[in-house]
């Protein structure tokens, strides 16, 4: 997955909000903002290479300089625009101290 590319396409604003990542900012008090900043100051943490319709990844940023936040997005296969698929926060009983590496089910 291109990184690269995901945060010149976040940063030009050639976003694809799905009706997913909607529902999800509402439930979980995200904001739009927050989930560009996220983006343009991320990583690449998982990639899902087999997702629909597109490859997606997980990326790690941060809204705030201590509030981590994770976002699922996959640029079409055109590298045109980027889908915002969802977004969340990390929560310690699924991630490592880091909040990059899962927990494994026998931690």
């Amino acid at each position: 997955m291109d990184l690269d590319l995901i945060k010149r396409l976040c940063a030009d604003k050639k976003l694809r909000w799905t009706n997913h990542i909607f529902l999800r900012l509402v439930q979980r008090n995200i904001s739009m903002e927050d989930v560009q900043k996220a983006i343009l100051s991320g990583e690449i943490i998982e990639d899902y290479p087999n997702d629909y319709p597109f490859p997606s990844c997980l990326i790690i940023g941060y809204r705030s300089k201590n509030s981590a936040i994770h976002v699922v997005c996959a640029p079409n296969d055109e590298g045109t625009e980027l889908w915002l698929i969802t977004a969340y926060i990390p929560k310690e009983e699924k991630w490592l101290p880091d909040l990059k590496t899962r927990r494994s089910d026998h931690e």
